[in-house]
């Protein structure tokens, strides 16, 4: 998942591209001190930090710090911490303003009580928030300029583009959209690789002070990471420079392919599922792909196509869909079962829609798993099924045979019909 600040860079700065597909994609993002420690490890300067998951840890690690002030940072994945506001998960927190903050070593206990098992709202983590389960103690540093620094993959350049810029910080998205000629953009050939001239080319557009050579040696630090470790994005904001001219990565932020999970394993192992849509999550282990929305029509569907068709005809016949879901093309009867527990997890769900073409998936499969968590679930909802394809005759069988209150449907559009009537 690109992050907000850069993929609103992304849309600003670069030509702009016709609005992304929804497709089975979901992607690992790390926290700052996980991705910080890949950077560092990577030969990317990053401030020294200690992670905290107690109140007691924290005041050990600003200890082990050993100066008279600190930095105490939330670790939540989404952007804006420091201009975020906390609530305690029954809402009768304090509300303690910021998540990010530069205090005395004495304070640590008392900021880190108000932090740590909390609830963290920022603009990017919507109104629900993210829960605070660990803080990075980070030495403080004197920072004299911040830079911005991003490198993602662009599907105009068809490579990986540096994004960059000689301001950076929380004012960034304002700046992208204000005075897009400060952005600096470099498509980097992914056969190539960075090369020397590309390296001095951000270095300079970044107005860097200090030693050159240097500089340029952070810049191909970051884009080794990119490329060694499988990242979808890497993120600094800000990318600051010291009074000596050094640069270091003052914040971390890394996505990664879930393609390549095979061969990140330790990344991977590094997953904070508290930080995700708990929908999501059992849906992968389930090998299937949601994506909660904000409708009322639940829909379990195969293939991607298939499934933003059948959102758009939901929509296009008066309503709302409330998910994203794929099954892929061999689910078996009890992946079926799991979408549809999934699905009516939602209590904002008033309907199911059910469109299965079988080509690989078969219509029978389908059927055994609509009757089974129907059965099992206990379904409150209207569920309507539109099935065609391989077994279709076979499928139809079985939904008529099960004594079910199923609502079948001819095609797509009379599925959505009558998906709609059945909530109003």
């Amino acid at each position: 998942m690109i992050s907000s600040t850069a993929s609103s860079i992304l849309r600003r700065a670069v030509t702009r591209l016709p609005a992304p597909t929804i497709g089975a994609v979901r992607n690992l993002n790390l926290h700052e001190y996980q991705s910080a420690k890949i950077m560092s490890d990577g030969g990317v300067n990053v401030p020294f930090g200690i992670a905290a998951h107690s109140v007691a840890e924290a005041i050990a690690a600003a200890k082990e710090i050993g100066d008279e002030e600190v930095v105490i940072k939330s670790q939540i994945l989404a952007g804006g911490r420091g201009l975020g506001t906390f609530k305690s998960s029954d809402d009768t927190g304090d509300g303690l303003q910021g998540g990010v903050h530069i205090i005395q070593t004495s304070e640590v206990e008392s900021y880190a009580s108000r932090m740590l098992g909390h609830t963290l709202v920022t603009k990017q983590s919507g109104p629900e928030g993210k829960p605070v389960n660990t803080l990075l103690l980070a030495k403080k540093m004197s920072l004299a300029r911040e830079f911005y620094f991003a490198i993602m993959m662009d599907r105009a350049s068809g490579g990986p583009l540096i994004i960059a810029c000689s301001e950076g910080g929380t004012s960034i998205e304002d700046l992208a959209e204000s005075s897009p000629e400060k952005i600096i953009k470099v498509a980097v050939d992914p056969v190539d690789g960075l090369t020397d001239a590309q390296a001095e080319e951000v270095v300079v557009g970044l107005t860097a002070s200090g030693d050159v050579e240097a500089a340029k040696d952070q810049i191909k630090a970051l884009y080794k990471v990119f490329v060694d470790r499988d990242c979808t994005m890497v993120e600094v904001n800000p990318l600051a420079e010291d009074y000596d001219g050094n640069l270091i990565a003052a914040d971390a932020k890394i996505g990664f392919d879930d393609n390549a999970e095979f061969r990140q394993a330790d990344v991977f192992a590094q997953r904070d599922p508290s930080q995700e849509d708990s929908r999501e999550v059992a849906a992968g282990k389930w090998d299937l792909n949601y994506i909660g929305l904000d409708g009322d029509i639940g829909c379990m569907v195969n293939g991607a196509g298939l499934a933003m068709s059948t959102m758009d005809i939901i929509s296009l016949n008066g309503g709302k869909p409330a998910n994203f879901l794929d099954v892929g093309g061999s689910a078996t009867t009890d992946q079926v079962k799991a979408a549809f527990e999934i699905i009516t997890s939602d209590p904002a769900v008033k309907a199911i829609l059910v469109n299965i073409f079988g080509g690989i998936m078969k219509c029978d499969v389908i059927a055994a798993g609509i009757i089974e968590a129907s059965k099992e679930l206990d379904l409150k909802v209207p569920v309507i099924v539109r099935l065609e394809g391989t077994n279709v005759d076979i499928g139809k069988k079985l939904l008529e045979d099960s004594g079910l209150s199923l609502i079948t449907a001819d095609d797509l559009d009379d599925a959505a019909v009558k998906a709609v009537a059945a909530i109003q």
